[in-house]
């Protein structure tokens, strides 16, 4: 688990872009397809906000304590009533909410057992995920629009690692690596770094690799994008973005099969 100025600082750094995309949008930006299919970059933003206010002013007690859902169960219905000024003019008001709850928070409490999306874990391991969501969310709206993004730091870091830890069951269930392979995915930047999965009964994450069955390779933010089902493996392939060496067949249905979450 990462230590709690880090996780702080980078959760904090998640309020300020977003803040600034929404300063930053017009009406027709606002109401631009994100890379969720389901969602404009209003809803996005919507969605972020949304997930924060039901987390302000929550602590968890036990595993059983949610955050404060029932707080915005009307949230939708809220927020279609105002314009995107009023818009913009919320989101600012829930991250600095927020962040006095983050000020207030000692290296134990991020100890705390407590419910996440992805089952019981601790406090810190929500958190996160929430940065995991953010950095995600983020390029759903920049990508579409053209605008560049900061893909290095400790907030794109811990992003990849929510991918990384899951390799093993990507790697296992997801591309069906038979037993017996493996494969090395190489990521040439802005973070760069060399991934090594191995399946000997079941798919898992290795220190090094001496000849893997397929060697992919590809940037950092295509193959987080791929992970999170936000854009068109061929397409990525036909651009040249996603490559593979060694066995055919194991690097084709690795580029097209590594979406795990959407």
């Amino acid at each position: 688990m990462i230590d709690l100025d880090v996780t702080r600082d980078a959760l904090e750094r998640c309020y300020d872009v977003i803040e600034g995309i929404c300063a930053r949008m017009d009406a027709a930006q606002w109401r631009e397809q994100s890379l969720c299919p389901d969602w404009t970059s209003r809803g996005v933003v919507n969605h972020l906000v949304m997930m924060e206010r039901a987390m302000t002013g929550w602590l968890p007690s036990s595993t059983e304590e949610l955050p404060h859902f029932a707080r915005v169960a009307n949230f939708d219905q809220e927020m279609a009533a105002v314009d995107d000024v009023a818009m913009a003019s919320l989101v600012p008001e829930t991250f600095a909410a927020r962040r006095r709850d983050l000020a207030a928070l000692t290296p134990a409490d991020l100890d705390r057992p407590s419910w996440t999306p992805v089952g019981v874990k601790s406090f810190g391991r929500f958190l996160e995920i929430r940065i995991f969501d953010f950095w995600v969310h983020e390029r759903d709206i920049t990508t579409p629009l053209g605008w560049q993004t900061d893909d290095t730091g400790p907030r794109a870091e811990i992003a990849l690692g929510e991918v990384e830890a899951s390799l093993g069951y990507i790697v296992g269930k997801r591309i069906g690596l038979p037993d017996g392979t493996s494969v090395a995915f190489h990521l040439t930047g802005p973070l760069p770094r060399n991934i090594y999965v191995q399946v000997e009964g079941r798919a898992k994450l290795v220190d090094h690799l001496d000849n893997p069955s397929v060697e992919v390779t590809t940037d950092t933010v295509t193959f987080m994008q791929l992970a999170c089902g936000r854009i068109d493996p061929q397409t990525q392939i036909e651009q040249g973005k996603i490559t593979w060496t060694g066995d055919h067949a194991l690097g084709d249905r690795a580029a097209r099969n590594l979406r795990f979450t959407m």
